[in-house]
């Protein structure tokens, strides 16, 4: 699965995500300071699924209604980096099928996933 990943999520997610033989595009190393629009426009381009921890992506694909193949709102505060990588990669292996198209928010313990 594609994953696109924007500058607010932890390097060491995005490292375990491509451990895990996930194809991910990282803006902090492709296009750092890349507009929230610009991002969710590059997702949409393969079907990916944008991954951030930044809430203006709600605000673009309801308020907006900008195209989305799905996104995924990490609300991990407080975790270790670790801690993050491990949730986050476990929750896409399991769960990215039901995150296409959808609008998805992981916490710790808790995953929500409404579709579009």
């Amino acid at each position: 699965m594609k994953l696109v990943a924007d500058e607010s999520v932890d390097k060491p997610i995005v490292d375990a995500l491509r451990a895990a033989k996930f194809d991910v595009t990282y803006f902090a190393e492709e296009s750092p300071g890349a507009d929230d629009p610009a991002i969710l426009a590059a997702a949409n381009e393969p079907k990916a699924l944008l991954l951030t921890c930044d809430k203006d992506f709600g605000e673009l694909v309801y308020r907006q209604r900008l195209a989305s193949a799905g996104v995924v709102l990490l609300r991990l505060a407080g975790l270790a980096a670790e801690s993050k990588a491990r949730l986050v990669t476990q929750t896409v292996q399991a769960h990215s099928h039901e995150m296409v198209d959808a609008f998805s928010v992981v916490t710790p313990g808790i995953l929500r996933i409404r579709s579009r």
